[in-house]
């Protein structure tokens, strides 16, 4: 299973405001094989190396650092955190603070030096991927299996989760002709089997919960309206697997589902670029990094597709959204498409982090305004 503790809205709300005189962020690859963390471990500490290079070069005070250096070692030597990861790694500190979250994203190893956080790969995460939940649903079995980007498909323990709906319904067999409370033959079982379902996804709310990844079912009817009916989770994906899923191991399941994934991703990307497409002959719509600060600075931007890799560095005025571009990375700067996207969150826009082919006329951003400006 892969460890993740991606950043809820409020978390994320409190990373893009902070400010420090010296705030690191480290992103690394990592793996859930814990058998081969080392490589990760000891790459932390070569990024926290290429960190302390940027905040010496600006004259960041001794003290100062060697506070961002003890958490990161006191992290790096810690065991038992190592033992549970995910595909990448974010570390995010301050002479402070230290978080880190474990992501199912695969993102380049990365240090940005600023007064504030780096966050852009953590918004890919936050996005569609290649990660979600299948859950196998049948009257005589349930399981939830989850399903990431390259290692293989592993079924979930759920806490409390049903055997199956007789054993649910305290009863033999729910086709029977016995009753369920005062209703007999179909009326009784489909209160019994609606009732299974509402136990489920009140046990995968202990695992969901706080969780973005789709929930793919795989059932057949009557289950598939059932759980539909009741699930409480927000992310149930609208396509599910329509066959049996009583004689498919958890490797069959994933393979069915990421078509599914596949088409959640590619039409959130088509509708974005239709409505681009529908507003930029209006002027609500620019790929112009400048324009987008500036429209992101007064609260117009609605929708910003980023690139997830690149990094322009330099600063945008925090009043006018006028930009000053650097020719390199350092301590003294920052990200600004990361700061446009996070102006953007502030104002209640939605930010996509994705690749470059996936942003009209492949620039840096895309950016779709709520008015023009």
């Amino acid at each position: 299973m892969l460890y993740v503790d991606i950043p809820t809205r409020s978390e994320l709300d409190r990373l893009i405001a902070a400010r420090s005189d010296a705030s690191v962020s480290l992103y690394l690859q990592t793996t859930a094989e814990t058998q081969n963390i080392d490589q990760a471990r000891i790459q932390v500490g070569n990024l926290l190396k290429e960190a302390v290079t940027q905040l010496e070069a600006v004259g960041v005070q001794k003290r100062i650092i060697e506070a961002i250096e003890d958490q990161v070692h006191d992290l790096q030597d810690d065991d038992d955190f190592w033992k549970f990861q995910a595909n990448s790694l974010a570390i995010l500190v301050t002479p402070e603070t230290l978080r880190s979250f474990r992501l199912p994203t695969h993102l380049q190893d990365m240090v940005q030096v600023s007064d504030r956080f780096h966050l852009k790969p953590i918004l890919r995460a936050v996005g569609v991927g290649q990660h979600a939940f299948v859950l196998a649903l049948e009257e005589n079995a349930v399981r939830l299996v989850e399903v990431t980007g390259e290692l293989p498909a592993e079924e979930v323990r759920v806490p409390d989760m049903p055997k199956d709906a007789a054993s649910f319904a305290g009863t033999a067999n729910v086709n029977s002709r016995s009753y369920a409370q005062r209703k007999g033959g179909g009326e009784g079982q489909k209160v019994l089997l609606r009732a299974y379902a509402r136990r489920i996804d009140a046990t995968l709310r202990s695992v969901l919960n706080g969780r973005h990844e789709p929930l793919i079912l795989a059932a057949t009817e009557p289950m598939n309206a059932m759980f539909r009916s009741v699930c409480s989770y927000g992310h149930l994906a609208e396509q599910g697997i329509a066959t049996s899923p009583a004689r498919m191991t958890p490797g069959e399941l994933a393979e069915a589902a990421r078509p599914i994934l596949d088409g959640i991703h590619a039409a959130l990307l088509a509708d974005v670029r239709e409505t681009f497409s529908a507003r930029e002959n209006d002027g609500r719509a620019t790929t112009q990094v400048a324009r987008a600060a500036r429209a992101a600075t007064f609260g117009a931007v609605e929708t910003l597709l980023i690139d997830m890799d690149e990094v322009v560095p330099g600063s945008i005025d925090e009043t006018t959204g006028e930009i000053t571009f650097d020719d390199a990375a350092s301590a003294a700067s920052y990200g600004v498409v990361d700061e446009i996207a996070a102006r953007v969150l502030k104002s209640g826009g939605q930010v996509l982090a994705v690749r470059r082919e996936d942003i009209p006329n492949g620039d840096s951003l895309a950016a779709i305004l709520r008015y023009a400006i």
